[in-house]
Formats: structure tokens, C-alpha cells, sequence
């Protein structure tokens, strides 16, 4: 499963806002509507926008515009996911080297988006040792194939540990207010024949109090370098239900998702979204038009409520500042 392709001289993103009722592939040539297209979530997860970004630099190049003005429309479309800028600089300093070849622009972007699944893959590999047989797992939101190159960093943990027969269930927290579990999470998981469950989001507590969740893992937007880490709205609830309930909590994520530049998660910027993303539901108002609303879309989950933070590289556990320096610093 993916959500980016990239063919000839075009970029085609799978349409995440229509998912799962159709599955769309819309095509780009010019990088602004792909900045569009990351800020209206048509293609979202920190390591997918990384990846698109990286493809909106080469339609750029294609159309031989400015490659810093199309860096900073890109820049601009989502505060939160470090990956973005992470790509963007990365290309940045490719077309400086190559002097803004399209050619050698197309290059770097490919083996981006080829990184980013094989750092996912081995993610899932090192992420499936600490997933006991029979495992319960607990979700939220969408880390998987959709919101990265391919495969996943949550779901892929929870992809691997399948493979190898240790998944019993999988549970999916629907994630209010734009439903990314119940829509893309669940979708990926029913495609995958990996046995899965629908949840409200206020419905986790109750199963880890009856013992029916034996770990919960994530994804990640930014984090930190004391493992302080942003992820969408409702994770950090989920780690606080974990750590009372003695529930093992684990967020995967690549290199690529780490801000050593940032000491600790109150710099983590956040970003926050329209209004009517909570006053209605696929266009059905659900609330007075007249309230007002609080809509971040991301959390700041402490790194001490973190089992352990599962990367390309192994699974690193405290003192978090200290080990993911020596691994990434």
C-alpha cells in the first residue's frame, strides 16, 4: 500500500480526505496545489509529507521557478511535522550542489521516499521484539503506510509483529475530530487481514482497566531531544490512561522526525485548525454555529511516560536525551 507516486514528470498523491468510501489519485505539475494538498491533509503523516514536499522541489525545478520561493510555500502549508523542513533542506542543499538540476532534484527525492520505507521496515523489525505473542494493541491515529512512504512506523510494528503471528487483536482509537483511525487506520488494517477493532477515542481507559490492551504504539510528528514528542491530538491521553494502568506505551518514528534543536516539547510549535473541523462532521453540523472551539491538531505527550521510542536504529529506552544523542546526535 502507498498514498505518493511518482511517474514521469508527475506527482500523483492518493486523496486521504476520501478515503475509505473512494480511492482517488490526483495528479500534481506545479508544486503549489501540493502545498494545498498538505495543508488540507489530501496527503498527511510527518514522514508522507516529508516524501511530497520533496517531489513538490522537483515539479518546481521542472517549471525552472524559484527553488527557495517554492521552499518557503512549501514551509508555510504545516507548522507541526518536522519532516517537512527536514526535506525541504535536504533538497535545498541538493539543488545547490547540482546547481537546480531537475534530473539530479528527481534523484534525491526518489531515494527519500525509498529511505523512509526502508527505515520503516526496519522499525518494524526492531519494534516487533518488544510486541509479546497474542498481543492486544492500541493505536491512535494514522502511522502507517498512508503516512509515510509505505509500510508505516506504528503500523508498521503492528505490520511486522503480524507477519510473525503475534498480533490477537489491534485496537483503533477513531481520532476526533477528522477520524483518521476509523477512516485510514482501519482501512489499512481491514487490507491487510490484520484483526482489528473500531474504538471511540474515550473508550481506551475501559479496555486497558478490564486488561484487554497489552501495549499501546504510536507515531510521531516531532520530538524533542529529551523524547518529549507531538502527535496528533489524543495521544497524550492515551499515555497517561497507559502509564496508570501499567500498559506498555511506545512511539515509533525515523531520524527524520527527531529536532535535536529543540531541548524539550514546550518548542514544539502546534498547529491549530479551523474551527468547523469540530463543529461539523463531513459536513453535517454537530454543534452550534455560534460556539467557539479549541482545535490543535497535535499533543505534547512527557518522555516520561514513554516505555520506548522505536526507530531504524533499535528500540532506545531511558535516559532518552542521553542515548537518542549518542544514536542521532
Amino acid at each position: 500500500m502507498d498514498a505518493i507516486r511518482w511517474e514521469g514528470k508527475t506527482l500523483y498523491l492518493l486523496d486521504q480526505t476520501r478515503l475509505p468510501v473512494e480511492e482517488v489519485w490526483l495528479p500534481y505539475t506545479d508544486y503549489r496545489p501540493v502545498a494545498d494538498a498538505i495543508r488540507t491533509m489530501v496527503v498527511r503523516g510527518a514522514p508522507a509529507i516529508g516524501v511530497a514536499a520533496a517531489y513538490a522541489c522537483c515539479l518546481a525545478a521542472l517549471a525552472g521557478e524559484d527553488l527557495e520561493e517554492a521552499k518557503a510555500v512549501l514551509a508555510a502549508s504545516r507548522p507541526t511535522a518536522v519532516n517537512l523542513f527536514w526535506a525541504l533542506e535536504r533538497m535545498a542543499q541538493t539543488a545547490k550542489s547540482c546547481g537546480g538540476d531537475p534530473e539530479a532534484l528527481i534523484a534525491e527525492a526518489v531515494a527519500i521516499h525509498q529511505e523512509d520505507v526502508e527505515m520503516c521496515k526496519a522499525m518494524g523489525l526492531y519494534g516487533s521484539a518488544v510486541v509479546p505473542e497474542g498481543a492486544n494493541i492500541l493505536t491512535h491515529c494514522n502511522a502507517g503506510a498512508l503516512a509515510t512512504g509505505g509500510y508505516g512506523t506504528a503500523l508498521g510494528v503492528i505490520r511486522a509483529a503480524h507477519e510473525q503471528g503475534k498480533v490477537n487483536m489491534v485496537y483503533a482509537d477513531e481520532t476526533r475530530p477528522l477520524l483518521q483511525g476509523a477512516r485510514l487506520t482501519a482501512y489499512e488494517l481491514v487490507a491487510d487481514h490484520i484483526p482489528a477493532t473500531l474504538i471511540a477515542d474515550n473508550m481506551a481507559a475501559s479496555l486497558m482497566a478490564k486488561g484487554k490492551i497489552d501495549l499501546a504504539v504510536v507515531g510521531c510528528d516531532r520530538m524533542a531531544a529529551n523524547g518529549d514528542f507531538a502527535n496528533k491530538i489524543g495521544t497524550y491521553s492515551v499515555a497517561v490512561n497507559a502509564h496508570f494502568h501499567g500498559v506498555p506505551f511506545y512511539v515509533a518514528l525515523p531520524c527524520s522526525t527527531i529536532d535535536l534543536s529543540i531541548p524539550d516539547g514546550v518548542g514544539i510549535p502546534i498547529e491549530e485548525r479551523d474551527k468547523n473541523e469540530v463543529r461539523t462532521l463531513y459536513g453535517v453540523q454537530t454543534a452550534p454555529a455560534e460556539v467557539d472551539v479549541y482545535n490543535p491538531a497535535f499533543d505534547v505527550t512527557p518522555h516520561s511516560l514513554v516505555t520506548g521510542i522505536i526507530t531504524e536504529k533499535g528500540v532506545i529506552y531511558p535516559p532518552f536525551q542521553e542515548n537518542l544523542q549518542k544514536l542521532f546526535g
